[in-house]
């Protein structure tokens, strides 16, 4: 039998175990990414297990989420973070040098190689054939140190593209309208792989678009075949060297296979406040807008930026419409300085942002209150932008520039003549804002710079015998990471400090759960369906370890959020029965009696509500490995005992 990418990538990176879907495999990682907004922990933890250095063969510190700096605290994480780089072997890529994503795809991605990133929308990398997956900053330090990176075997699901796009619509779109399909729960514990004919058709940075928006489907990743298309790419890049081809076999079998004509694809957008609430934009109708974003990891390619310049190009913003640009990297920056297009984006009344996250992760451009806002982003949660009330919609960049012309939501190819651009045989290259680290002699003498905003690590005891504690918050299905631990301007800046970071956790669903649990000591939180969907963000699990959260007990949970959970010492737990769901009531005493010797002897586990008398039956889902890491207190402890 043949075999897929996905499978081949494994293949040749298995440590251990055994790739039959659902089992666990281990694998060795041979790039990592860290961002600012989690990068601080991940080195602190990296700090905390006292490794020289960095075992991998690259591994990058990228300063893009918390650039806006209105306190010492965002500057002391980044000198705290390019210290640690400097003295432990990592390269540090400076404020203003871009996105990571795009940064990644454009200077160092490799086809073939691993890659996990302590952020969720590292799968951009699947865009030139890695297997590039997000991480919680635990699981990333592991790598870092040399460890190996353990998932849950995924199944392989085929979207088979054929056809090619129309003028005016996008790769956005295609992604887009697999969300419309799979949902944000469709891609749990699953690859998505890319092929067909009309894989050939797609630039890298199209594929890219395409594979950093899989993180919403709940997806282990997702990956494109690396073929003439990717080593075009590269060597205009100046790293042809780096190719190789990689492509599934004529006889590969997948698990699920979706057909998408690319050709019967029309301008889409995910309606408030959830990705995969996707509708075609004539369809939505011409709704007023207030303010148009274009930019983050997903659309900020030179490709993406070249288009809006053409759309904007001898026209002018609606003065109602406030539209803001934020070009993805230095290097596209450069670029459209260059060749006039930033120019045609400035005359038409754009904002340029600097090459950053920006207002994707809620750093600045909040909308009006219950303003419209069109984001070329990768998400819509409720409260995500800044401003609660407002209507958030996911789009190409072509109706993005469309609809800040116009003032309402527009369908692109309501406008003259489709811009043809190609991509240019050589890119600028000019690395000078990539930090090379120390030399294993200098390094002795680099001081590691800590600032007062960057507290220690929260510390977790063994697991004990029995908890017994409240059920402190009840929540629904689809809760995000901005649920549990929000983003945004005011709070980002307090990610190195986990005390102060508390007092928000649950403020989107319950602005007293913080000091209500600090009153009881200690909870159990009850989650619906696809709980923990989103960011990569371990600060989601570190917080409420903090606060004191025993279990987490749900219908389901998303794949990184889960393994977060379990590396915090915090044991996840689902219903057998998800009805069971409903006869919790907030404040109701819940007791796992034995819980410890379950998990030793792999016996079911049981919830007694000692408020009811009813007992519910629970399921765990926990490898050997994991079980050690839970019954150790965490992965942290867990590691320091192994080593």
């Amino acid at each position: 039998m043949g075999m897929t990418i996905a499978q081949k990538l494994i293949k040749s990176h298995l440590v251990s175990g055994d790739m039959t879907a659902g089992h666990e495999v281990g694998l060795k990682i041979d790039q990592t990414l860290t961002q600012d907004a989690t990068g601080t922990m991940a080195y602190l933890e990296l700090e905390a297990m006292d490794i020289d250095r960095v075992k991998t063969e690259l591994s990058v510190a990228y300063i893009d989420h918390n650039t806006l700096q209105t306190g010492f605290e965002n500057a002391d994480d980044h000198r705290f973070i390019q210290s640690v780089a400097y003295k432990r072997g990592v390269y540090f890529s400076r404020p203003g040098n871009g996105i990571c994503h795009q940064v990644h795809l454009e200077r160092f991605g490799k086809p073939g190689k691993t890659l996990i990133g302590s952020d969720s929308h590292t799968p951009t990398g699947g865009g030139i054939g890695m297997l590039a997956m997000g991480a919680g900053g635990l699981d990333v330090a592991v790598a870092m140190g040399g460890g190996t990176y353990y998932i849950t075997m995924p199944k392989i699901v085929k979207v088979n593209l054929t056809g090619k796009l129309s003028p005016w619509v996008a790769a956005k779109d295609v992604i887009l309208e697999v969300l419309r399909i799979m949902t944000v729960k469709g891609g749990v514990g699953k690859i998505i792989e890319y092929s067909g004919e009309g894989v050939s058709t797609l630039s890298v940075p199209e594929r890219a678009t395409i594979t950093n928006m899989g993180a919403e489907l709940g997806a282990t990743t997702s990956v494109f075949p690396s073929d003439e298309v990717t080593k075009a790419f590269l060597k205009a890049q100046g790293r042809e060297e780096d190719w190789i081809e990689l492509k599934a076999d004529e006889d590969a079998v997948y698990d699920e296979v979706i057909d998408i004509d690319l050709s019967a694809l029309a301008p889409l957008a995910a309606q408030p406040h959830m990705p995969d609430r996707v509708k075609s934009v004539s369809e939505i109708g011409k709704i007023k807008v207030d303010q148009v974003c274009i930019g983050s990891c997903t659309n900020s390619s030179l490709l993406d930026m070249m288009k809006v310049a053409a759309i904007l190009k001898g026209r002018t913003v609606c003065p109602s419409v406030s539209l803001s640009i934020a070009p993805g990297s230095k290097q596209v920056l450069n670029m459209i300085a260059q060749n006039g297009a930033l120019s045609d984006m400035i005359d038409a009344g754009a904002r340029i942002l600097e090459s950053a996250c920006g207002p994707c992760i809620g750093m600045g451009q909040s909308p009006n209150s219950k303003g419209i806002s069109l984001r070329t982003f990768n998400r819509n949660f409720e409260g995500r932008s800044g401003t609660a009330d407002a209507g958030i919609y996911l789009v190409s960049p072509e109706v993005a520039a469309a609809s800040a012309l116009t003032g309402y939501l527009t369908d692109p190819r309501d406008l003259s003549e489709f811009p043809e651009i190609t991509l240019p045989e050589e890119f600028i290259i000019n690395d000078n804002m990539v930090v090379v680290p120390a030399s294993p002699d200098e390094a002795k003498d680099v001081e590691v710079m800590y600032g007062p905003n960057i507290k220690p690590f929260p510390t977790s005891e063994p697991m004990a015998e029995d908890i017994t504690a409240k059920a402190v918050l009840i929540v629904g299905d689809d809760i995000t990471t901005d649920h549990i631990m929000p983003a945004g301007a005011k709070i980002l800046p307090y990610r190195s400090n986990i005390p102060y970071l508390s007092q928000f956790c649950f403020g989107v669903c319950d602005k007293t759960f913080p000091e209500r649990i600090k009153a009881e000591g200690k909870g159990i939180i009850i989650g619906g369906a696809n709980y923990g969907q989103g960011s990569s963000r371990e600060h989601a699990a570190l917080v409420p370890l903090y606060l004191g959260v025993k279990a987490v007990i749900t219908k389901s949970f998303a794949r990184i959020h889960c393994a977060n959970l379990i590396n915090a010492g915090i044991i996840p737990l689902n219903f057998v029965n998800p009805d069971d769901y409903d006869k919790i009531t907030q404040g109701d005493e819940l007791s796992l009696e034995g819980i410890k010797s379950a998990i030793i002897s792999s016996s079911p586990a049981v919830l007694k509500n000692l408020t009811t008398g009813e007992s519910y039956e629970l399921k765990y889902d926990l490898s050997d490995r994991q079980k050690d890491i839970i019954l150790a207190g965490g992965l942290l402890n867990y590691t320091k005992k192994s080593m």
